[in-house]
Formats: C-alpha cells, structure tokens, sequence
C-alpha cells in the first residue's frame, strides 16, 4: 500500500483580501477561508492513486486554528489522516519558512511516505515555490505541474504541459510532485463523509515545540522575503460622451483615442475624416 501525504493550504475567498498593511502580511482571521483550489485538485489525484494502487493518504496544512476547515474538507474528500501545524511562532512565514516546517512535520509525521503532492500553486500568492522548496527540503526528486499521474511498481510517470511542450517524466519513490488543474476534478464530498469529518474525525495538532523548532531555528532557517510595502491600487475612470451622428462620433472617437488603440492592438490605426 501506498502513504501519500497531500500539503494543502487555506486561502482567503477571493473576492476577501484584507492585508495588514503595517506587517505586509495576510489578515487570514478576517477573511472566509476555502481549500485553495490546487490543492483541491492534488487531494482529488491522491485518492484515485489510492482507489486504483490501494493507499493512505495523509493531509497537512499549516495556519492558524480555522485552518482545520480545510483538513476537515478533505477527510470528507476520503483522506485517512489529518494533520494541522499551528502556533502563533510560525505566523507570516513565507515559502522558505514553510517549506522547512512543512517538511519537519512529515520527517516526524508520515515516516516512509511514498509521494507528497501539493497543488502547484495559491491563489493567495501565486509563488508556486512550496512544492519544489520542500522537495529540496527532504532531498526528493521533484516535478511541476503535472497533468496526470501513473504508477508502474515503484515507477511514478508524470505527463506535464511546460512551455507549450508536452513532457513524460518516469521517477522512483519517494517523490514529490505539484498538481495542476487541467485534470482531477475534485470529487464532492457525500452527506455522509462530511458527517463523520466535521463531528467525529481526529485532527492531530502540532506546535513548532512539537517539531522541534525553536526560535534560533528560525533566525537560520525562517523568512527570508521582506515585505517593503502593500497597498491597494486606485484607478480612476473618466466617463466621456460623444453626441452626433454615428459616423462623426466613430471619428471623433478615433481622433480622441487612436493612439492608445494602437498601442494595445499593435497595429496603427487611422481616424477617416468625414467629408
């Protein structure tokens, strides 16, 4: 039987995005959180590796205490086991960070894992670095962005789509790999799993203690990024209204406007004078 174990994330909804402005980090206690939807699609590639090859599959996350939503999501999914790393310490780390947690917590967690997976990337950064940064981690060959996953014996094959070419990888175990969305459409959860996910299952708990990660850990091996400055960007739009007949006010739009046009198009355009 195969342990997979599945790094997943909660993301702010997308339409809620409340930075703290002072710190340049997320305020994720006051946003609605959701599975970010990669991660969706790489729990989806879990459990039918695990319908077809028979295996365990394990989620992980990292965040505050609401974050147990998303394990408890995947458990109605039909993951086996969850695993939730909280502890105000680790709070606003960035990838590299992450990573160094994320893979202390499988060392002592899901010892003789077979595959991680994790969505290829957030919808809450977009970075696509947790996945490769934890391989690093853990010292594991490692791809990207795969679209469908087979298993031969111990031979993982990778089908992916990079740069407009189309790629088959072949890996031994252990391995990781990042999941895109063009395959595994999540599964819905029946009444019945997210009965039993949101009043009976386990969620095992982890603080950095627990892990063994102290303070001096993260002055060597915290965040790296520095966040300079967040703000939100304000456009504003000026309403202008062309009167007269069609074909003057299409001229007297293009006299007005055809420069911009043609720099978006690439092309030259020319306003014909009416005569």
């Amino acid at each position: 039987m195969l342990n997979i174990v599945v790094c997943i994330k909660q993301v702010p909804m997308v339409t809620e995005l409340p930075w703290d402005e002072k710190t340049g980090t997320l305020r994720r206690d006051l946003a609605a959180g959701m599975m970010n939807p990669a991660c969706k699609h790489a729990v989806e590639a879990a459990l039918r590796l695990g319908e077809t090859h028979g295996a365990s599959v394990t989620v992980l996350t990292m965040g505050p205490p609401v974050a147990e939503e998303v394990l408890r999501e995947a458990l109605a999914m039909g993951a086996h086991r969850a695993i939730l790393i909280c502890d105000r310490m680790l709070a606003g780390s960035d990838t590299y960070a992450t990573s160094f947690v994320l893979a202390r917590a499988i060392q002592k967690e899901v010892q003789g894992f077979d595959l991680i997976l994790c969505g290829a990337y957030t919808s809450d950064s977009e970075t696509a670095q947790v996945g490769p940064q934890l391989a690093e981690e853990l010292k594991l060959p490692a791809a990207a962005y795969a679209e469908q996953l087979d298993i031969t014996g111990r031979t993982l094959r990778v089908r992916r789509l990079v740069d407009n070419f189309r790629e088959t990888l072949e890996m031994e175990f252990p391995a990781l790999i990042t999941v895109s969305m063009e395959r595994y459409q999540p599964r819905y959860a029946s009444f019945a799993g997210l009965n039993e996910a949101f009043t009976e299952a386990d969620i095992a708990v982890l603080n950095a203690e627990a892990l063994g990660i102290t303070a001096a850990n993260l002055e060597t091996c915290g965040s790296r990024t520095k966040v300079r400055r967040v703000f939100i960007r304000k456009t504003q739009k000026e309403n202008v209204m062309i009167t007269g007949a069609a074909a003057n006010a299409a001229g007297e739009f293009l006299d007005r406007y055809q420069h911009t046009i043609s720099a978006v198009i690439g092309k030259s355009i020319e306003a014909k004078k009416q005569t």
